[in-house]
């Protein structure tokens, strides 16, 4: 009794403070009667309302066991994340035998994260299932870090099964048909090879790309041609130059392993050895030319010098001659000259 007196006189202060009037015990649990009733209806269209909008996609992965929830639907809705997208990528890793478990495997949290992360969510599930099917080991974090990094995650697979063959040189980024090398005996060979690679998925991830390879291999046929002794030996026996490349370990820290190297064409070109001889031999006569030319332009020179020195002399040899005459009529004069008379006399 005392615990009804209490309840009517809360009920009471409360009716007082929202300004209505009390309301008896009967009524209120009439009106959380109705609020209760109101909520479920409200929540019942709720349900009904996402079932209409995501049933069909719930019913799909559902048929498949792609374990794909009804609430997971509605939360990729307010998550900006395509429903569509996720559930045909886990109907198709299922259908394709691929672990789609929550714990181990593919599941919707990591495809959700993926979509959010900027990734092709079907790329990267297209290019597990290739892999898969040609017995290479690739995960989905592998394949989704491949994605984000900007490569072609499908394009990966697709060269680790079908080996890609790339020019040396390649026209289209270096403009050059053929790589030009230099035996030892001089004789220039214009050679082009074919690189056979496939994709190492390992390293695909911060790995060199094409043009590394085929620097790397260019480099190491002028250089292995440099070393030959003569032109004729690699003529004769081109694939000692496609091994010895090929052993180098060329594919190193990059995104490719080398499957084969092959030269496709060489051949011979100008003799640069003899150019260059010819070219020092002329150079040479030059300096000979010059330098005998220097030579005869100081003999002339000297030949100029003696002849001033001897007209020199002869100005001397003149202005002596005549002072004799002035000296002997000095002499005369001075009575230091007498007449010899003649002994016969």
């Amino acid at each position: 009794m005392q615990s009804n007196q209490q309840f009517h006189e809360f009920e009471f202060l409360v009716a007082q403070l929202l300004g209505a009037d009390p309301v008896n015990t009967d009524d209120l649990v009439r009106i959380a009667i109705f609020a209760g009733i109101a909520l479920l209806l409200l929540m019942a269209l709720g349900l009904l309302m996402a079932f209409a909008k995501y049933g069909k996609l719930w019913f799909q992965a559902y048929m498949s066991g792609a374990d794909v929830s009804l609430f997971s639907l509605i939360a990729m809705g307010f998550r900006k994340v395509r429903p569509d997208m996720i559930v045909k990528a886990k109907v198709m890793a299922k259908q394709a035998g691929l672990n789609i478990s929550r714990k181990d495997g593919i599941s919707t949290e990591q495809l959700e994260a993926h979509y959010l992360a900027g990734g092709d969510v079907m790329k990267v599930t297209n290019s597990i299932i290739a892999a898969q099917r040609a017995n290479i080991d690739l995960d989905f974090d592998r394949a989704a870090a491949i994605d984000l990094a900007g490569r072609d995650v499908m394009d990966a697979v697709r060269t680790s099964v079908y080996p890609k063959v790339i020019d040396c040189p390649d026209p289209q980024r270096s403009g050059k048909n053929f790589l030009s090398a230099m035996s030892k005996d001089g004789v220039e060979l214009m050679i082009r090879a074919r690189v056979t690679v496939r994709t190492n998925l390992e390293q695909l991830i911060g790995g060199a790309t094409e043009e590394t390879i085929i620097a790397r291999v260019g480099e190491s046929i002028i250089s292995s041609i440099g070393s030959s002794d003569r032109h004729q030996q690699v003529l004769e026996n081109p694939d000692r130059i496609s091994r010895a490349v090929l052993e180098r370990g060329l594919d190193a820290h990059t995104a490719f392993e080398i499957v084969s190297i092959d030269i496709a064409d060489i051949d011979v070109g100008e003799n640069i050895g003899a150019r260059l001889q010819a070219d020092q031999a002329e150079a040479d006569t030059r300096v000979a030319q010059a330098a005998a030319e220097k030579r005869r332009a100081d003999a002339i020179a000297t030949e100029q010098e003696m002849k001033a020195d001897v007209a020199k002399q002869r100005a001397q040899l003149v202005l002596a001659e005549s002072e004799v005459p002035q000296a002997m009529a000095d002499a005369f004069r001075q009575g230091n000259l007498r007449a010899i008379k003649n002994s016969s006399n």
